[in-house]
Order: C-alpha cells, then sequence, then structure tokens
C-alpha cells in the first residue's frame, strides 16, 4: 500500500519518522486550546478538535497521496482566526463571533478544495521553475531553524535590532537545547537511525534532572540578574499523572454559522484564510517532497491527492471545532529521520489520537520548547543544502529565489515569502528580456498577488 520497499524505506523508519514529527509538532495540542479559549472557545472541545483533525487529517495525507507530511491546526492561521477574525465578527453583532470566525474557515476549506479538484493548485505548483522550488525548500529551512532558535531562547527579542543572542549561555533552558542539539547532531553525523528523537529524548530526560535538582542548588549557583531575565524553565511542568481522561468535543462540533460567515463583512477574511492556506500548502508539500527526493521531472507525483486531503483537512477542522488544518513543516524532521511513505504520516495520527489519553506527558515534552528546538535547527541545516541546487550564474532565476529564500523566515510566513518570489520571478523575467521562459500562469498569479496586497490585506 505504502511502496515502502520502493521508496528505498523500512517500516521501522516509518515509525521513527512519524514520532520524531510528532514530538516536534506536538506543542499544538496545548497551544491551540490556549489561543482559541482566549476569546470564548471552549478549551476542552478545541483540545479534542485539534487532535482528532489531525489525526483524521494525517491519514487522509497518508492514504490518499502516500506522503510523509502530518497535519494540523497551523500556526499563523490560528492567531489571525482569533485576532483579527473574531474581533471582526464581534464588531458586526454577531451573537457568537467564534461560530461565524469558524464559518470563514469552513468556506475557505470548500472553496479551497474546489481548486484543487479542478488543477489549480498543481497548475501553480508545476509552473515553479526548479530553481524557485529550491529556493523554497531553503527558505522554509532558515525558517525552521529560525523557529528553533528562538523557541530553545538561544535568539531573542530586542527593540533595537528586533533580534540578538541571547548571552546567559548557562540558563537552564539553553542547556537543555545546547545538550539536544549536540547529542542530535553527533548521532546524525554518525547516521544513527532516530538521532533527533534520541537528541529530543536526552533533552527530556536532562530537562526532568534540572526541574528536580535546581530548587536543592541554592541561592549561588546563578546571579540574580540571570535568574530574573531567563524566566529559568518556567514552561517546563512535571507531568502530575501519565493518563488522563478525555474532555467532551461538544461544545464546539460543528458550531459554525455558516449564514454569519457568508455575510459581506466576512467575505475578506475567507480571501485571506483561503491565502494563507494556499501558499503555506504548496510551498510545505515542495520543501518536504524536496527533502525526501519525491520531486520528479520537477514535479510532485500525486499532487491532486496531496492537496486534496489537505483542503479536505481544513473542513474537518472547522467541522470539529478548530481553526485552519494544513500541512506542517516540521513533518521534515520525520523525513531527515528516514520518513518517506504515508505511513509515517498514519503513525502521527497514531499518536495523536493517543494523546487525548496521555494528554498530561504529552504535555510535559510539547508544551517546553528547548527540548524539540534542536529537531527545527538540525532539520533546517539539512533543508538549507537545497542552494546548492539553486542556478546561481542566472541572475533572473538568482534573486527572485534569493528574495523568496530570504522573505520566508523575515516575513515570518511561508505564504508571504513565497507571495515576494512569486511576484519577482516573473518581472524580473520580463525585463531581463526572457518573458517567453516564464509560465503564463506565473504571470496571472503575479497579477492576482498584487490585487491581493493591493485591495484585501491591506484592508485587515
Amino acid at each position: 500500500m505504502f511502496q515502502i520497499k520502493e521508496r528505498g524505506s523500512t517500516v521501522g523508519r516509518e515509525i521513527v519518522g512519524g514520532v520524531t514529527i510528532f514530538m516536534a509538532m506536538s506543542y499544538i495540542i496545548f497551544v491551540q486550546p490556549a489561543v482559541l479559549s482566549a476569546l470564548g472557545m471552549d478549551r476542552g472541545g478545541v483540545f479534542m478538535a485539534t487532535c482528532i483533525a489531525s489525526a483524521a487529517s494525517c491519514v487522509l495525507m497518508g492514504l490518499m497521496a502516500n506522503f510523509p507530511v502530518a497535519l494540523a491546526p497551523g500556526m499563523g492561521e490560528n492567531f489571525f482566526f482569533v485576532f483579527s477574525a473574531i474581533p471582526a465578527a464581534t464588531a458586526a453583532g454577531f451573537a457568537n463571533p467564534w461560530a461565524v470566525a469558524l464559518g470563514t474557515v469552513f468556506v475557505s476549506g470548500v472553496l479551497f478544495l474546489a481548486l484543487s479538484l479542478v488543477g489549480v493548485r498543481e497548475a501553480v505548483m508545476n509552473s515553479i521553475s526548479p530553481s524557485m522550488k529550491h529556493a523554497i525548500a531553503a527558505g522554509i529551512g532558515l525558517f525552521i531553524a529560525f523557529i528553533g532558535l528562538q523557541n530553545a531562547g538561544l535568539i531573542v527579542k530586542d527593540p533595537g535590532t528586533a533580534v540578538k543572542l541571547n548571552p546567559h549561555f548557562a540558563s537552564p533552558d539553553l542547556v537543555v537545547f545546547f545538550v539536544g542539539l549536540l547529542v542530535a547532531a553527533a548521532l546524525h553525523a554518525r547516521r544513527v537511525r532516530g538521532s533527533i528523537l534520541w537528541g529530543i529524548g536526552v533533552a527530556t530526560l536532562l530537562a526532568l534532572a534540572l526541574k528536580l535538582a535546581l530548587p536543592h542548588l541554592g541561592p549561588g549557583w546563578a546571579d540574580a540578574k540571570l535568574i530574573a531575565e531567563s524566566k529559568l524553565m518556567t514552561g517546563f511542568t512535571l507531568a502530575p499523572s501519565v493518563v488522563a481522561k478525555p474532555p467532551s468535543l461538544a461544545p464546539t462540533f460543528f458550531q459554525f454559522d455558516l449564514a454569519g460567515a457568508l455575510s459581506l463583512t466576512m467575505w475578506p477574511f475567507i480571501v485571506i484564510f483561503l491565502f494563507m492556506v494556499f501558499f503555506d500548502t504548496v510551498g510545505t508539500l515542495i520543501g518536504v517532497a524536496e527533502q525526501a527526493g519525491l520531486m520528479k521531472d520537477n514535479k510532485l507525483p500525486r499532487a491532486q491527492q496531496a492537496f486534496v486531503s489537505d483542503a479536505t483537512a481544513t473542513i474537518v477542522g472547522a467541522c470539529l471545532g478548530t481553526s485552519t488544518v494544513t500541512s506542517y513543516i516540521e513533518s521534515a524532521a520525520g523525513v531527515e529521520q528516514g520518513g518517506r511513505t504515508g505511513l509515517t504520516a498514519v503513525t502521527v495520527a497514531v499518536l495523536f489520537l493517543v494523546a487525548l489519553f496521555f494528554s498530561p506527558l504529552i504535555a510535559m515534552v510539547g508544551s517546553y520548547p528547548p527540548i524539540t528546538a534542536p529537531a527545527l535547527v538540525l532539520v533546517g541545516a539539512m533543508m538549507l543544502r537545497n542552494v546548492e541546487q539553486i542556478d546561481w550564474a542566472d541572475h533572473s532565476e538568482l534573486v527572485p529565489a534569493f528574495l523568496l529564500m530570504l522573505g520566508i523566515p523575515l516575513s515570518y510566513s511561508i505564504g508571504d515569502g513565497l507571495a515576494l518570489g512569486f511576484l519577482s520571478y516573473p518581472l524580473v523575467k520580463l525585463l531581463s528580456g526572457r518573458a517567453r521562459d516564464v509560465n503564463w500562469v506565473s504571470y496571472l498569479l503575479a497579477v492576482l498577488l498584487l490585487l491581493y496586497f493591493l485591495f484585501v490585506r491591506v484592508r485587515i
């Protein structure tokens, strides 16, 4: 069913890849309820919706497309849902604004599915040049690594320069991160299977040891400034138990307001949700497929099945009670560990269902970013090797690829980074006298993107 031997993998590698992906993205199980409950949604219902929607979506991707790609509610889309869509519905006078916002997600998913079925998304993917595809993979690698360094606390915010290096290298957060990174990197260099998973395991054990030891070290182990500024291990809490009873799904199940979502007030938000998930998915699938070696003749086999799976996931998520469900860039972590088929995605699905009953244990690992940050940094480093395939001698390919590659991490958005590259690519080709080198889909896409930013995005 999964063509495991044909793709040079084994069942063991696929399972290790799935476990690695789940560990890297399990934070969403706890972040999503915290974010969506901030404006009225039931925390327990969102928790259930997140796990079940993610599991169902991973099964769809694994069985329909046979790709090692996991899905869950998207970061970015969830904040836009809470801080833009819900307030807009509130200002419009709707009695239950979060239900209206869920309705906009549902409608965007239906439109997304329609575009996938008629082949629009596949046409866009096939219109992208090889250099741009490799730039997407490299840009996502930089983005993943940047997120990992921030999650670890090594890179912190600064009002003067936006970001800076955290000088407190002896803080427990950074100690956990560096040990996990060094273990994973050393094992990876030795070609040990599951190296990233071993790094996560060692980091977890070290975090447990430090959490138990810190209260007994006394006041002389670190200065007061270090303790005050680094907020020592505040995100890491020992699991009170191993298992817990799952909460009820009823408060969010099929609670979306379709009539409210179709009002004129909410249509701009439907368009933005559609834009975000469209380009995030294109970028993620290309990046992961390049990493896994699944691209054939600059095309992704079974691309339509992958897009249909992703679009259906958004619809399922809205019905269950969570924001846009989409493909996760953390899937590259599982690919790096050997995952090559849909069995990796199905493994992630099983773990999401298991998490319903082991939420305290999953919370202990997933809610403390320094444990999983090494996986993101190492995977980012591996994905950056795609820059070797960019045509550096052709400036009409180089400049748009560079803008896209740099735009993804600096805009903190795969979609916005892709838009920057897709806008510049046909323009540079046109002005350099090589207009015929560009597929007509790329010109149409550039026009649509320009109109979107001028007349839709700017109004939100």
